[in-house]
């Protein structure tokens, strides 16, 4: 099982698109993969024939680095080649239990006997300590490192034991629940997206210091910047949304050090600006990122939102079209959604909620009067992002937004 993505762990085996005894050339594709955002394809790195298929199609939770099928060289048979036991065909059950093997290729029995055997934990002394402070398990764990060793990376997504224990003891079981009350339901099983969403939500709510601000802005003058471009565009409409991604980044860049990602070591202070925007699938959230978005025109943004968005529906987005990005906007303007907060996406330290324009009733220069208001909540990271610093951010954002929408079409 390849790894398609730097924080691909595990995927489910879709599709093979190649049955055991064809002959496989390099580059043609042997089967679809689905990780935890989409759905790739899988390339043959080597010319031979698929001699044995070890985890059927539509297995889930099949780990990075599991063997998944053994591709034979010219005058080799799998009679002659010692598979090991480990990697043989795996219900989708028990496929989290499966060993570190190698990945699609000749079998080499040497390189498994240790590991099969051997009851010793293989970590880093980084990834030793750290899952000692955290409370982590690492027999539970599938190394990535060399020969299966566990590294500090392979703990980002281990929920430590102590919070995995409070979560099950504050917990109630709906499903039993249900039965035992015979409230009728229909079981729609998890994603793999709906999985990851969990569990890096409740990771985030979980050990990240979520902070809230909220403004107000007023719209009426991007409203009418933007119906004038759009009168005169071709092949384009521009969107509100639009305008808040570009004035996100912008806003990024004249206050930098709200444009950060935590670490442990050091706070990542990013020197361009790429905005995760959330989108919704029928498999759940995802967040296609418009890159350096600062420097983008607000056509170039928009026909590329576009693009991206579709084919985040259809599952088609390469990982690096959306994993990264400095921070987050996600829009329920369109649903009537007045104002509301988001959840932090790690790890990035900012993602702006952003609620629907609306008439409301305000006070200009002592008078009141009706303008069309837009709530914007920011959640911050406050190990990375201090209040105040937050606050310049959102007051440059509502500066280009209320009073220099122009300077966004530059």
């Amino acid at each position: 099982m390849p790894a398609l993505s730097p924080t691909m762990t595990e995927g489910k085996l879709s599709k093979w698109l190649k049955k055991e005894g064809d002959k496989v050339k390099a580059g043609q594709v042997l089967a679809e993969i689905e990780t935890d955002k989409a759905t790739m394809e899988v390339e043959a790195v080597d010319e031979g024939t698929l001699g044995k298929i070890l985890v059927p199609a539509g297995t889930e939770g099949v780990k990075v680095n599991t063997l998944i099928a053994v591709l034979l060289e010219e005058g080799e048979s799998v009679s002659n080649i010692a598979i090991p036991a480990q990697a043989g065909i795996r219900p989708a059950a028990s496929a989290a239990q499966v060993t570190h093997t190698l990945p699609i290729g000749r079998v080499q029995t040497p390189a498994f006997a240790g590991v099969a055997k051997s009851s010793r934990i293989y970590a880093s002394p980084l990834a030793k300590r750290l899952a000692k402070e955290k409370g982590i398990d690492l027999s539970r764990i599938q190394g990535s490192g060399p020969h299966g060793r566990i590294v500090k990376a392979d703990l980002s997504t281990v929920i430590p034991a102590k919070a995995g224990i409070q979560a099950a003891a504050s917990g109630i079981d709906a499903k039993a629940l249900a039965d035992a009350y015979q409230m009728p339901y229909k079981a729609i099983p998890n994603s793999m997206v709906r999985k990851v969403i969990a569990r890096r939500l409740l990771e985030s709510k979980q050990t990240v210091p979520h902070y809230y601000l909220t403004i107000h802005c007023d719209i009426d003058k991007l409203l009418q910047v933007r119906k004038e471009v759009n009168e005169n565009a071709q092949g384009y409409k521009l969107s509100v949304n639009d305008f808040i991604i570009k004035a996100a980044a912008m806003a990024q860049i004249k206050v930098p050090a709200a444009n950060v990602a935590w670490t442990e070591e050091a706070v990542l202070q990013y020197s361009r600006a790429d905005i995760s925007v959330a989108v919704a699938t029928p498999n759940g959230l995802i967040t296609p990122i418009i890159k350096d978005a600062s420097n983008k025109s607000l056509k170039d943004i928009s026909i590329e939102m576009k693009d991206l968005a579709a084919r985040a529906k259809d599952g088609k987005l390469k990982p690096q079209e959306f994993q990264g990005g400095t921070m987050s906007v996600s829009n329920l303007g369109m649903f009537g959604v007045s104002e509301f907060t988001a959840i932090i996406n790690p790890p990035q330290c900012c993602i702006l909620a952003v609620g629907a324009g609306e008439p409301r009733a305000v006070v200009k220069n002592g008078q009141l009067s009706v303008a069309t208001m837009m709530t914007c909540t920011a959640s911050f990271d406050h190990r990375a992002i201090d209040g105040a610093v937050g606050a310049e951010y959102l007051a440059a954002f509502k500066k280009l937004i209320e009073e220099t929408p122009v300077a966004l079409l530059l």
